[in-house]
């Protein structure tokens, strides 16, 4: 934060503990199969001199952020980033940051009755895509299916896919929300006509229950136009909270 310390650059101790399956390169005895850990700490090197940053909680985010792209074996890490002598006029050794970074499985609901609507849907899983902490992994049939909620509009159009991220279910949600409103969405009538809904169903085995998100999606269970497509891509996911699989639940919803 001093003028001096990004003027004359600072020393920093660097530990990390990365998380992947280390099974094929024991089995195998090859390197390809492991990540190796000096381009590792050479990687998280050439990081730390080439980009400056006010925060010590930003160098490690963003360098967190840049192995996980980078080395696609991992599956996570764990990252602290201390700093010597830092001027507090105290006699500290160091102060630090430490922080856990995971990729996440996140599956989406996806739906349309408005314009375009298969052009809605392909627009979407594009956006999501294009983005390095969002990795579509599977993506359903898209499914004519009547509306639901009882308002008069036109047949729908759903699919579900399944997202691997690195961002965090709010900062997930933010990012649909912003998709929605390229695709010109409206929230007029509640269960309406819409160009593009986008709905979180389920994030790894999280319960969450803020004023703004509910996962698992609370009515997933209850809806065909759901459990149709998500059964497609992922049949034996289980429900954190019924634990039952998307097949038992399509099944038992007839």
């Amino acid at each position: 934060m001093l003028p001096e310390e990004t003027r004359l650059g600072q020393k920093f101790l660097l530990s990390m503990t990365l998380y992947l399956d280390t099974r094929p390169a024991g089995k195998s005895d090859c390197l390809e199969k492991s990540v190796h850990y000096g381009e590792v700490s050479a990687f998280a090197t050439a990081c730390m001199k080439e980009h400056s940053y006010q925060l010590i909680e930003a160098a490690a985010e963003h360098l967190a952020e840049a192995l996980l792209l980078r080395y696609s074996q991992l599956q996570g890490l764990t990252l602290e980033l201390k700093k010597p002598w830092a001027p507090v006029g105290l006699p500290l050794e160091t102060v630090s940051v430490k922080i856990t970074r995971f990729w996440h499985t996140a599956y989406l609901g996806l739906g349309s009755n408005l314009g375009d609507k298969k052009g809605y849907l392909d627009q979407a899983v594009k956006a999501l895509g294009a983005r390095p902490d969002c990795r579509v992994e599977k993506l359903s049939s898209y499914l004519v299916t009547k509306p639901y909620g009882g308002v008069e509009q036109d047949d729908f159009l759903n699919a579900c896919l399944m997202l691997k991220t690195l961002l965090s279910p709010e900062e997930l949600l933010a990012r649909l929300h912003e998709i929605e409103q390229a695709a010109h969405r409206e929230r007029l009538i509640h269960w309406g006509p819409r160009t593009l809904d986008l709905d979180i169903l389920l994030y790894d085995d999280l319960i969450l229950e803020t004023e703004d998100l509910v996962i698992p999606h609370p009515g997933m269970h209850l809806r065909d136009f759901v459990l149709k497509p998500l059964r497609e891509i992922a049949p034996n996911k289980r429900h954190p909270i019924l634990q039952k699989t998307v097949a038992q639940m399509e099944a038992e919803l007839g």
